[in-house]
């Protein structure tokens, strides 16, 4: 892959607010660095996303950076939102959030074969828990 597809591929995922899926391989794995959760497949990483961005948080994510080269790509953002159902054993809040997101990505034959995503877990607790 060139610079430029891979930065094709990436921008079409990123820009559809990552709903648009077409660019995944078969066999994809998105997995969280910080608990080891793996979503195989484009419908377990479709669920993953879901859930994330529109059940658990009303939220998108914000890009800093998109860094690319030849089937490498790190994208840092920040994820930006609203705590409307319960997330890692905490109900609702109803609280805003930004935490720093930062994501790891393989690419071959334009399709996302890996993403490795690292989320900063304790920013997110500390705002979720401020106040309550």
């Amino acid at each position: 892959m060139s610079v430029e597809s891979t930065r094709a591929v990436l921008s079409r995922y990123i820009d559809s607010g990552h709903t648009d899926l077409s660019m995944m391989a078969e066999d994809v794995a998105f997995t969280n660095m910080a608990s080891g959760d793996e979503s195989r497949g484009p419908d377990a990483v479709r669920e993953m996303l879901q859930y994330i961005y529109h059940i658990a948080f009303d939220a998108s994510a914000e890009t800093k950076n998109l860094i690319v080269s030849d089937g490498k790509a790190v994208y840092e953002a920040d994820f930006v939102g609203r705590h409307i159902a319960e997330f890692a054993g905490i109900r609702a809040t109803n609280k805003q959030v930004r935490v720093p997101l930062c994501v790891v990505y393989d690419l071959a034959g334009e399709k996302i074969k890996n993403a490795r995503i690292y989320f900063e877990v304790p920013a997110l607790l500390k705002q979720l828990n401020e106040g309550s």
